[in-house]
């Protein structure tokens, strides 16, 4: 998705959140120069004409795990989950809010780091980002200023599958992916609503 075609939902979604875009494109700014390299295009070998499961963190996971076929990309804690049960995603979209040791273990192993800026990731961005030793692609929910990229999606999942769809998978698997879990605060909610919305735009109904 072109920035042009997501704009006008980005702008309804800073509204409905009160995000500071300001904030959004400070922080943009800050993981480009924190990246020194951009495996897009090792991203976008896991996905041309491949199929893709995204891995949201509803409580459901665990149980839907012999759904997971082809690439995997995980939703940020997703990761965790299959990781616990013997699965190495084959990259993690993450805002580092979940990030840990095993973050970086992962990466180690050639897990690729979809890592994201927004405004109120700033300290998480300077702190993990350059101790990751594997491939990374640095994403933005504003205006992508190289070597960021915006695929579309706002929340780890429905970013993750923003990017497979950009990306040319043949089919994206959802699993993970709990909706209408009525269990959760009002940000929450307020993602989940949207994340329907969005994913709407790119042909899934979850």
């Amino acid at each position: 998705m072109e920035f042009e075609e997501w704009e006008p939902y980005y702008q309804k979604i800073l509204e409905y959140f009160g995000i500071s875009r300001e904030d959004d494109e400070k922080a943009a700014r800050i993981l480009a120069s924190l990246i020194t390299r951009d495996d897009c295009l090792l991203l976008s070998s896991l996905c041309r004409d491949q199929v893709v499961t995204v891995c949201g963190n509803a409580p459901c996971l665990p149980d839907e795990l012999d759904q997971v076929e082809g690439t995997i990309f995980a939703a940020d804690a997703a990761s965790h989950i299959l990781r616990n049960h013997g699965m190495i995603p084959d990259a993690v979209f993450t805002d580092l809010d979940g990030a840990d040791e095993d973050y970086l273990a992962m990466n180690n192993q050639g897990t690729i780091m979809v890592i994201h800026a927004h405004g109120d990731n700033i300290p998480q961005l300077l702190y993990w980002v350059p101790l990751f030793p594997g491939p990374v692609v640095g994403t933005t929910q504003s205006r992508p200023v190289p070597p960021l990229h915006n695929f579309g999606g706002f929340s780890d999942g429905d970013r993750a599958a923003f990017a497979a769809d950009a990306l040319g998978a043949e089919r994206i698997v959802f699993v993970g992916f709990d909706l209408d879990d009525t269990k959760v605060g009002p940000m929450k909610r307020g993602k989940l609503k949207w994340a329907r919305l969005l994913l709407r735009l790119i042909g899934y109904e979850c």
